[in-house]
């Protein structure tokens, strides 16, 4: 079985604050959005007290890390300001860890300067949907605040991802662009790298399937790879539903993902997720 294919030894381990963290075990991510139009409403947190709900729940359900972003990425998603977008998460960052001191918070961005303010607010960790394509700062600034970095496939911006799916042969194109990029970043002292394929960016329903059987096919760069497909277009358009029935496709889509080699699942249920994890660690073991 895939689950079981130990030919390609994947790094499974983050340092988190100093704290070496193991990803033998799939870890989540619960996703934490201070944005007002994030494609799936009940995710939207705009008020510090909300934040606070939301972070115990997923901390409580089991959530290795939260990742706290300001700027919809949602396609067609309005731009806002660097301002803005960094007012908005560093507020939520202090936040949270003022009543969880020892919370692992990510950074949802794909520019710099808000990255090193969210780091410099308690956060420790970059989740970059551009892998360091909208801003050309990204990695040095990773490498400078040494943490780990998720390194996103995506063509474009939220704003025209989605004319942007024609490629000479999907699987390879990506993976030729994470091998460049990690290249990259392994020359700047970046030595925590996370690959996520990037499910509905620049990605086609169909694309984001062929992804999802072939995960394994990144096992070549021994990285740990992060999925995210938790209520996404590729789930409710194929069974006719919206965002807000789709968690029980969103379960059965991360179970193909654990099977396939996915190390963290990021997700806006993390009950669901964890039960899903223990599942197949049974199946798996």
């Amino acid at each position: 079985m895939k689950a079981k294919d130990k030919i390609f030894q994947v790094k499974n381990t983050l340092n988190l604050r100093g704290n070496l963290v193991s990803l033998e075990t799939p870890a989540v991510m619960g996703i934490v959005n201070v944005t007002p139009d994030s494609f799936y409403a009940a995710s939207r947190q705009s008020r510090e007290s909300e934040v606070i709900i939301a972070a115990r729940k997923m901390l409580e359900e089991g959530a290795l890390i939260l990742d706290i972003g300001g700027y919809s990425s949602r396609p067609g998603a309005v731009d806002i300001s660097i301002a803005e977008e960094r007012q908005r998460v560093t507020k939520a960052i202090a936040a949270v860890i003022r009543e969880f001191p020892n919370a692992f918070i990510s950074i949802d961005t794909f520019r710099s300067e808000v990255a090193k303010a969210a780091i410099e607010s308690g956060a420790c960790m970059v989740n970059d949907i551009s892998g360091g394509s909208l801003d050309n700062e990204m990695f040095d600034t990773v490498a400078q605040l040494k943490v780990p970095y998720v390194l996103m496939h995506m063509r474009g911006t939220p704003q025209n991802m989605v004319q942007l799916t024609a490629y000479d042969s999907l699987l390879k194109d990506i993976a030729l662009f994470f091998a460049e990029k990690v290249s990259q970043l392994k020359a700047k002292g970046v030595n925590d790298i996370i690959l996520d394929p990037g499910f509905g960016f620049a990605k086609t329903v169909a694309q984001g399937y062929e992804i999802l059987q072939n995960l394994d096919y990144f096992k070549t760069l021994q990285l740990p790879l992060l999925v995210g497909l938790s209520r996404k277009s590729m789930i409710y358009r194929t069974l006719g539903i919206t965002p807000e029935e789709s968690l029980n496709g969103t379960t059965a889509a991360n179970m193909a993902a654990l099977i396939n080699g996915a190390s963290i699942l990021r997700v806006h249920d993390v009950k669901e997720a964890r039960e899903t994890i223990q599942l197949f660690k049974s199946i798996y073991p």
